[in-house]
């Protein structure tokens, strides 16, 4: 039987490729992203309905939730890049990022609740290998998305048995809101180079994993936070 499940941020790398995973899985995908032209490429070729929303903006989870308001998982594939030394940031830096990250996930989770409680239903979120591992310059991010990483165990405990809640945390993945980092050659074969299996992270490597976790494959898994990083939080 064919399963709903919802993304968010289904226009980026990860997003894209979770979505194809799943329909030639045999499921029924709905793609939640910004841009309308994008998110209407991906749809047209998926040949899956869509709603265009903004998770900044007040108000977004019921537009989606007019659009779709039964499912059996939700990925929650959100995220930002935003580097600066800390003498440079602001408190408005740490809500932003904060909104995009984690507010909003959580306005997401608490508007599908009960359809997920209802179909004993997956939800997956994404933080980064650097929640766990020093940076420079991560002051921000690596703090929200380890607000994220407590959001995912406290939800497991909360929401146990009738929905698992996971977290993928990768390592810089070649994405559009990475580009600008990647796009010097010399500095994304350095980095690189710092992992283990020397080389950036493709969209489908968190995409697969998180096609497990949203689906029964995983039905004994929760409360985990797994990495996606080419061995970079454990072996270099």
């Amino acid at each position: 039987m064919s399963e709903k499940y919802l993304i968010f941020g289904a226009t980026g790398s990860i997003g894209s490729s979770l979505a194809e995973q799943l329909v030639n899985s045999g499921n029924s995908v709905h793609l939640v992203g910004r841009d309308e032209n994008e998110v209407k490429n991906i749809s047209e070729r998926l040949e899956c309905p869509f709603t265009i929303a903004n998770v900044l903006e007040e108000g977004f989870i019921e537009k989606v939730k007019n659009d779709i308001s039964d499912v059996k998982g939700v990925a929650y594939c959100v995220g930002s890049i935003d580097l600066k030394p800390v003498r440079m940031v602001t408190e408005q830096d740490f809500v932003k990022c904060m909104k995009l990250n984690l507010y909003s996930a959580v306005e997401v989770i608490k508007g599908y609740q009960e359809s997920l409680k209802k179909n004993k239903g997956s939800i997956v979120l994404f933080s980064t290998v650097a929640a766990q591992r020093g940076f420079t310059n991560h002051a921000i991010i690596a703090s929200t998305k380890a607000a994220v990483e407590g959001l995912t165990v406290s939800l497991a405990a909360e929401f146990a048995p009738n929905i698992r809640v996971n977290c993928i945390a990768p390592s810089l993945t070649n994405s559009k809101i990475a580009e600008p980092m990647l796009k010097n050659k010399v500095l994304a074969d350095g980095i690189a180079k710092a992992h283990p299996l020397k080389r950036l992270g493709e969209g489908k490597d968190s995409a697969s994993l998180a096609r497990f976790l949203i689906t029964e494959d995983s039905s004994w898994i929760t409360g985990q936070i797994i990495a996606v990083d080419g061995g970079r939080s454990k072996l270099s």
